[in-house]
């Protein structure tokens, strides 16, 4: 019939830009984080506090403007770590969840050969800088369950504050956490492809993907406890 026809055209129209606002935001998220820590280590003449707080500061106000501008469309996940806790939620189908998932680990590769060519690198690299020890994947456990902690009690309380909240966070985590907070899986897989400041050795990923995953999950069940009676109207009150 012509009207399942049109409303067949209007989901797919949907979805093919609600991927295409995640492989957006996850690509620039990727050159953002990239290219301020090639800039950052090029300035700070040997200075690695400071390279990081310009790595810092450049990711955290990314995440700002990438969530507002995708949020809307898209849900600005940017990370497989956030679809899968809505998955789990249910608020994001397993199909389209999955899509977002290989949409932003492809695209987080296609950021970090961005930055590459930005800054006259090989589009292809392969990290050498190791992040191991049992420390670094705490590290990430730690990092991710409060990112998915932040976003969760930012869209259940203050929505409108989600993308200042996301940012707030991440540029704080950078600096709380032994493993400078990568807190997504395919930021820590594109990371793996650039042997510059932020990059990681493939054989420290793994770890990372685990660590991120768990933390992910853990942080959904406690919150989802937690939130459970409380709306955003009533945060405040004590039940009797």
């Amino acid at each position: 019939m012509p009207g399942h026809g049109r409303a067949h055209a209007f989901a797919a129209r949907v979805i093919a830009r609600r991927l295409t606002a995640e492989a957006l935001g996850t690509a620039f998220l990727l050159a953002a984080v990239v290219g301020s820590g090639i800039m950052g280590e090029r300035l700070a003449g040997g200075n690695v506090a400071i390279a990081l707080l310009a790595n810092t500061l450049a990711t955290g106000a990314a995440l700002v403007v990438l969530i507002s501008i995708f949020g809307p469309i898209s849900g600005a996940h940017f990370n497989p770590a956030v679809s899968l806790v809505f998955m789990m939620k249910r608020e994001l189908g397993i199909a389209l969840g999955l899509a977002y998932i290989v949409v932003q680990t492809v695209s987080a590769i296609a950021g970090v050969t961005i930055a590459h060519l930005m800054f006259e690198l090989p589009v292809f690299e392969i990290s050498t800088k190791l992040r191991d020890g049992p420390a670094q994947a705490f590290s990430e456990f730690v990092a991710t369950f409060g990112l998915i902690a932040t976003i969760l009690g930012a869209v259940r309380f203050c929505p409108d504050r989600v993308a200042p909240l996301v940012g707030l966070y991440i540029a704080s985590a950078y600096w709380f956490t032994a493993s400078t907070s990568f807190a997504n899986p395919a930021v820590t897989i594109a990371r793996a492809l650039s042997d510059s400041f932020a990059g990681i050795a493939p054989v420290s990923a793994p770890a990372f993907v685990a660590a991120q995953i768990a933390g992910a999950v853990a942080a959904c069940f406690a919150m989802s406890w937690l939130f459970a009676s409380y709306e955003p109207g009533d945060r405040h009150r004590i039940p009797s």
